[in-house]
């Protein structure tokens, strides 16, 4: 039980940061119906934006992590503007493919200007060690769950409680009969398009705190894995993209508490097949009918 529960802990932490990374890539996908495969390169410019100013100017956690997601959001309204908003009315394949080829130039022009070395990630915070009931919990677990369930509620008060959110989900909903009632589409859309970066600033600072690296590639894995969570979830859903991020992380944890970390990647992709069989919408997604 005490290995079980362990784990749990472990699962959560991990779970946190995936559960961050979906809620970008749902919010985008709900409004535009475009999957962002930049999105976990916007991750890992946090993470190295955390790197930098906690090393050159000394800051505390608190101002790095806020910093990145202010960065990340202008990086995210930026792709945008350049690279998704001349193709808003062009076949979705073409800004998949844009999505993947703004994933590469993001990896590769950080690998070219920074080095493709894996960097220790300063410990901005000093790690102590709880033990309760045979369970080690640290305090970076905790502020890594504690702040990752903060900006979750955040972002839910935002959509749910003023007008940008109202704004938004009418966008999602039907961004023409939204234009003609005075609300700018594509304001709306640069502004998903920045929250749902800035919290994956904040997953990049948090998952650099916990492992104590980062690289250019670091990426890749973890958002594939949170595009794995918001499909799980329900795509379009923000509850069911916290919900996806949670049970991907308690899999990958638990897979490797039995001993087949070799294998935890695999287990992710096909819980995603399962659930693309058995739920095609997802956990909490919408099931909606196209009309032919």
């Amino acid at each position: 039980m005490q290995t079980f529960l362990q784990q749990v802990i472990n699962g959560l932490s991990l779970g946190s940061i995936y559960a961050l990374l979906a809620l970008g890539y749902t919010m985008v996908y709900g409004i535009i119906k475009l999957i962002n495969f930049a999105h976990g390169d916007i991750y890992m410019i946090g993470a190295f934006w955390g790197y930098y100013v906690i090393n050159t100017y000394h800051v505390n956690f608190f101002v790095a992590l806020i910093s990145a997601m202010i960065i990340s959001a202008l990086l995210g309204m930026l792709i945008e503007v350049l690279a998704y908003r001349p193709l808003r009315h062009s076949p979705r394949i073409t800004a998949l493919i844009t999505a993947i080829g703004v994933s590469y130039f993001l990896e590769n022009g950080m690998s070219f200007l920074f080095g493709a070395d894996t960097r220790d990630f300063p410990q901005a915070v000093a790690q102590h060690n709880y033990h309760v009931l045979g369970i080690t919990v640290s305090n970076i677990q905790v502020l890594i769950l504690v702040t990752a369930v903060v900006l979750m509620i955040g972002l839910q008060l935002i959509v749910q409680k003023t007008k940008m959110g109202t704004a938004m989900r009418a966008v999602a909903v039907d961004p023409e009969a939204a234009a003609l009632v005075g609300i700018d589409p594509n304001h709306i859309i640069s502004f998903t398009f920045g929250l749902g970066s800035a919290l994956a600033g904040a997953a990049g600072v948090l998952i650099g705190l916990y492992y104590n690296s980062i690289d250019p590639l670091m990426g890749m894995t973890p958002g594939i894995k949170a595009f794995v969570a918001a499909v799980v979830g329900g795509i379009g859903s923000i509850p069911g993209a916290a919900i996806g991020g949670f049970v991907i992380g308690l899999l990958e944890t638990g897979v490797q508490a039995i001993g087949l970390s070799a294998y935890k990647d695999a287990a992710v992709y096909i819980v995603l097949i399962v659930i693309l069989v058995i739920l095609p919408s997802g956990l909490l997604g919408k099931n909606v009918k196209e009309k032919v």
